[in-house]
């Protein structure tokens, strides 16, 4: 464990913690389909700075892509998914470029922020009608690839996009999936070069595989198709609260 522990250069409460936050992360992941980077960031953000947080949030969606991969290719609207990762490859390194520029504090507070205002206008459901374009889509995927580099949840902006298109919810999940795994390698080579994926980053994304691995097979088994519905709003307010809460702690220190 003390070897774990300083490859990963934690403590040990901060392992704890960051493994309690991977697993239910996990969980959400695999029965919505989205918002395992976004609970990481909102709820580790008071341990590591945003920019430490993304190549481990990396890891993770890698693992729980590989998990659900195979649905999202059958079900998803590939043409749309290809389109969304088109513009989330010219976005991704001007979202990194702001990011390496901030201090820390404010770049935990943009991150926040930012999840809360997707959040808050998936939960209130608006429609964004130019979206349904075909400029709407590239320009989708080149904000999320912008919020991806920022604090890697271009998969919220992702879910917006499918919300525009008045899609069933298993769509949308089938996208939201296929999207976050074939992005995963566009990202992996802007986080290489700028060197936000480096050794630490790695051990610590290894070190926390296994705990998202579980929680996204519990999620995938706790997915019930009658209760689809619910599954968005639930995940949604508990991202904002979670937020929130980080943003107002993080303001107090």
């Amino acid at each position: 464990m003390v070897g774990l522990l300083t490859i990963t250069n934690l403590t040990g409460q901060e392992f704890l913690i960051l493994t309690v936050i991977v697993v239910v992360a996990g969980i959400v992941r695999g029965f919505s389909g989205f918002a395992l980077s976004a609970l990481v960031m909102a709820s580790g953000v008071l341990i590591l700075p945003p920019i430490e947080l993304i190549p481990i949030c990396w890891c993770l969606e890698m693992v729980a892509s590989i998990l659900m991969a195979k649905s999202g290719w059958q079900e998803a609207d590939r043409g749309v998914v290809f389109g969304l990762v088109i513009g989330s490859a010219v976005g991704v390194p001007i979202g990194l470029a702001l990011l390496t520029t901030l201090p820390v504090e404010t770049s935990k507070l943009i991150v926040l922020a930012i999840i809360i205002v997707l959040a808050m206008t998936q939960l209130a459901k608006i429609r964004l009608a130019f979206l349904a374009t075909k400029a709407g889509l590239y320009l989708s995927g080149l904000v999320a690839g912008i919020v991806t580099g920022v604090a890697h949840v271009g998969g919220m902006v992702v879910a917006l996009y499918v919300l525009s298109q008045n899609a069933p919810a298993a769509k949308m999940r089938a996208a939201l999936v296929l999207y976050l795994f074939i992005s995963m390698f566009t990202s992996l080579v802007y986080y290489i070069l700028a060197d936000v994926m480096n050794m630490q980053a790695v051990w610590r994304g290894l070190a926390f595989a296994a705990p998202a691995a579980l929680g996204v097979w519990l999620g995938q088994q706790l997915f019930m198709p009658r209760f689809a519905a619910y599954y968005r709003p639930f995940c949604l307010s508990l991202l904002c609260a979670l937020a929130v809460i980080s943003a107002v702690r993080t303001q107090a220190t």
